[in-house]
């Protein structure tokens, strides 16, 4: 910073730079303030607008950095006006949810350095014009290419801030590119750097660590996830901030709804949508849509779409409306939303996609469109390849699984779903171990493995009672009671309780993959007969074909017959 001429202004200066190193932000104001009173400066403006970002004032951030910029360009000093016109470009963005003004003051930085020498500041714009460029657009090349230039002169100019939110930004951008391996080594190191002390300004911290809680989120790399926001909370408590940016909070919640920490998630998503939405309006969404996402695993459905009502235009709202949809049988509407999702991002291959693809190829199956399954198949078990988290490993292996299961080959839909349970025992996931148990028992009982069915529904009966998960958990009691009551876990609860007891049977038989002669010879009826009660039970259902059907039926638990030994 260039010395005010004032000495009691310089004093005041460089106490204000030291307590917003040290987190004390209403002392920093204060010093600051004082130091205005005496001379008008852009240092003690750009300090004061500094303080105004940390504490969420907008009206503040504004007036300071306006001002700052507007000294430093009075006094020549094009380098630093640049600087605070790429900080102010993300106020805009982050407060208001302006992206041309963001625009705008992005090339005014262009303006202001186009004639000087690489330094720093340019490193500011790279940076800012990058994450606006990955957050607005998803644009992972421009955004990666950027970060790189932040970095490089981050490095030497010997800014760690610089490099460290470099490092964040492209490893975002290689983790949503699929190259995990190289992305989480950028992240990793710039956490490490964050949590080091190495920065003096405490909200880039968060913000590098908020660029691997984001990553770690979109491909459930949980495992990593729960290292470092240990660490994170342990850097908070010693230095006396509270945990996370109000935006990075909300990814935070994601993670910890994955564990099944639901009283903790609650509190952090809501933390997160209430500061949000007074001071961050524009990004209350990503606050919003994660605890309607809660709302929803808990199976408060009316609160849930409330929820997603007012996140309505966020990119993970129609996939988690999806997801609802799914579970309550509209399978068309569930197919629509994925494709939504989807269309979001474009790029085949983007990790973001193996979520929409997990929806996709579950409804499409149940909706009998082989083709579109298969598309959305090969696709994922690509991604599934190259991200290799536990998680998403295992979502494809259960989905491998089910389509095993609709075409009747019991077996192996055994072997998928027990290896998906295999990998998530190794990571926090128990709602979705729930789920695919439930998915394993109906398979067991079609083998005739009546025991090990039942362990299964009552292993994810427990697990579900234990998290608070009423839609799944009366799920799996209804499986439970029906084994109990007959012997077999089939449900005629959903859409399949419009069919006749004899068109329930002669689905069942349909999902153990038997023709209609063979369905015939086994009930000792006549194959016309079985025509018949296809045709109807097809037409109850609203669905064209036998598979499709097996697949409906395979997803609300109606399981074949054990089989005869």
């Amino acid at each position: 910073m260039v010395e005010a001429r004032d000495d009691r202004s310089a004093a005041l200066l460089v106490a204000g730079w030291a307590q917003l190193e040290a987190g004390e932000w209403e002392a920093a104001r204060s010093s600051f303030e004082r130091a205005l009173a005496l001379e008008e400066t852009p240092e003690a403006l750009e300090g004061l607008g500094w303080v105004g970002h940390v504490l969420d004032d907008d009206q503040l951030t504004f007036d300071a950095r306006e001002r700052a910029y507007r000294l430093y360009r009075e006094r020549g000093d094009h380098g630093s006006a640049a600087r605070v016109a790429a900080w102010h470009a993300f106020d805009c963005l982050a407060f208001r949810g302006e992206p041309a003004v963001a625009n705008g003051w992005i090339q005014r930085a262009h303006s202001m350095l186009a004639d000087l020498e690489p330094g720093p500041d340019h490193g500011w714009l790279a940076f800012h014009e990058g994450h606006i460029a990955v957050s607005l657009e998803e644009d992972t090349a421009t955004a990666r290419r950027l970060a790189m230039r932040a970095v490089e002169l981050g490095r030497r100019f010997g800014v760690p801030e610089l490099e460290m939110l470099g490092l964040g930004l492209e490893g975002r951008a290689l983790v949503s590119e699929g190259d995990l391996r190289q992305g989480m080594r950028r992240l990793d190191e710039a956490t490490a750097a964050a949590l080091a002390g190495e920065a003096k300004l405490l909200v880039c911290v968060a913000w590098a660590c908020c660029y691997m809680i984001a990553a770690c989120e979109r491909v459930r790399d949980i495992d990593r996830a729960a290292e470092w926001c240990a660490r994170v909370g342990e850097f908070c408590e010693r230095h006396g901030i509270g945990l996370l940016l109000g935006f990075c909070r909300a990814h935070y919640g994601a993670v910890l709804t994955w564990q099944g920490r639901w009283e903790e998630a609650e509190r952090e998503l809501r933390a997160a949508a209430d500061d949000l939405e007074v001071v961050r309006a524009p990004a209350a969404g990503d606050a919003l849509v994660r605890l309607a996402e809660l709302r929803r695993r808990q199976g408060r459905l009316d609160e849930a779409e409330e929820l997603f009502a007012r996140a309505e235009g966020h990119a993970l709202t129609p996939l988690y409306r999806g997801w609802g949809a799914l579970d309550e049988g509209r399978f068309e509407e569930a197919s629509e939303l994925a494709d939504r999702y989807l269309r979001r991002f474009p790029s085949r291959g983007r990790a973001e996609r193996w979520a929409g693809l997990e929806l996709a190829v579950r409804a499409h199956n149940c909706l009998g469109n082989a083709e579109r399954v298969m598309a959305a198949m090969e696709e994922l078990r690509e991604i599934a390849a190259r991200v290799a988290t536990r998680p998403v490993r295992a979502a494809a292996l259960s989905l491998e699984g089910a389509l095993a299961a609709a075409r009747g080959d019991h077996d192996e839909a055994r072997r998928w779903f027990e290896d998906a349970l295999d990998l998530l025992a190794a990571s926090a996931a128990p709602l979705e171990s729930a789920r695919i148990r439930c998915e394993l028992a109906v398979t067991l009982h079609a083998l005739g493995r009546d025991a090990a069915a039942r362990r299964e529904i009552e292993a994810a009966l427990a697990t579900c009672r234990e998290l608070g998960a009423a839609a799944e958990g009366a799920r799996a009691e209804v499986l439970l009671e029906r084994y109990r009551r007959t012997g077999s876990v089939e449900v005629d609860t959903g859409p399949l309780g419009v069919l006749s007891p004899r068109e329930s049977e002669v689905l069942a038989l349909v999902v153990e993959g038997l023709t209609n002669q063979e369905i015939a010879k086994r009930l000792v009826i006549s194959e016309h007969t079985v025509r018949r009660h296809v045709a109807n039970l097809l037409r109850k259902l609203g669905v064209p074909s036998r598979s499709a059907a097996a697949a409906l039926a395979a997803h609300h638990g109606l399981a074949p017959p054990p089989k005869r030994r």
